[in-house]
């Protein structure tokens, strides 16, 4: 597949376009170019030619009535256009998957280039390095004259670095959509909704927190035994619904195992929202306790 894209500066959108139309599964020739007859006899146009029609392979944004926004009015790029037409392709067909990298990867993306903002520094001064800076950060300053050969060197160098980025990111959000069938399935399964039991320790919270009102804690393996854990109010808060036994704040070894009357419990955390034991058997007796503590 031979793909054109401009010449001259490159930029996150279209590097990761590119990178995006790499992981298609056959081999891509990269044609960089402002001539309209090379872009012409190229099978796919990324981020040059006005216009946006995956069947005749064009996805470019800067035509003047743009090409379309999101639902949640971040417009597309050319990595956004690539993106919702191959996206669930690339990441195995499953399109539960690929909306979550358009939310994590893509929108970012297409929003700095569309020069939209959808983070606010909070430090004067001082703004965060976002994947388009690192990308962007490739091209040579203005202090560099770099031969053709070299700009070339840049440019491969910026979309192998995107194709690994974006690699790593779709496996990232195939793990995290397994792991929300795994715990939908343990809520499911819960003999007490109070008390969410997972057999493998995998992400967790984004489901329970939504799905499973009426959790207080959930069980998992750790590598030091069994671990249970209060359940957020909220995301990203660090209030819970129900804490942990006050006396228990700190304690480890032999103290907690004195105070609890469970031979392997190994230590509670001072902020009461995590315990561990070394067994199973071990973590449900802590639970029932913290179940009948009844603290808030």
């Amino acid at each position: 597949m031979k793909v054109a894209t401009h010449s001259g500066s490159f930029h996150a959108d279209d590097v990761f376009a590119l990178a995006a139309l790499s992981r298609l599964g056959e081999p891509i020739e990269i044609v960089r170019t402002r001539d309209p007859e090379t872009m012409a006899a190229c099978d796919v146009r990324v981020d040059v030619g006005f216009r946006s029609d995956p069947a005749t392979g064009d996805f470019d944004h800067h035509q003047r009535e743009g090409a379309g926004a999101r639902a949640n009015g971040i417009r597309y790029a050319s990595f956004g256009l690539v993106w919702r037409e191959h996206g669930a392709r690339i990441c195995g067909g499953d399109e539960a998957v690929a909306e979550r990298v358009d939310r994590s990867l893509v929108q970012a993306v297409d929003a700095n280039d569309t020069g939209q903002a959808v983070a606010a520094p909070v430090l004067d001064g001082v703004r965060p390095m976002t994947v388009s800076g690192v990308i962007g950060s490739l091209n040579p300053t203005w202090e560099e004259d770099l031969t053709p050969e070299e700009e070339r060197a840049r440019f491969d160098e910026a979309v192998a670095l995107a194709a690994r980025v974006l690699e790593r990111e779709v496996a990232s959000a195939a793990a995290a959509q397994r792991a929300v069938r795994l715990v939908s399935d343990a809520i499911e399964a819960a003999g007490d909704p109070r008390v969410i039991a997972l057999e493998r320790d995998v992400p967790w919270k984004e489901v329970v927190v939504a799905a499973a009102p009426d959790a207080l804690f959930v069980v998992y393996p750790k590598r030091q035994g069994w671990g249970l854990e209060a359940v957020p109010r909220v995301l990203g808060s660090f209030e819970n619904r129900r804490t942990l036994p006050a006396a228990w704040a700190g304690l480890d070894g032999p103290e907690l195992a004195a105070l609890t009357g469970v031979g392997d419990a190994l230590f509670c955390h001072a902020k009461r929202f995590l315990v561990v034991a070394r067994t199973r058997e071990g973590i449900a007796a802590l639970a029932e306790q913290a179940l009948a503590d009844g603290a808030a």
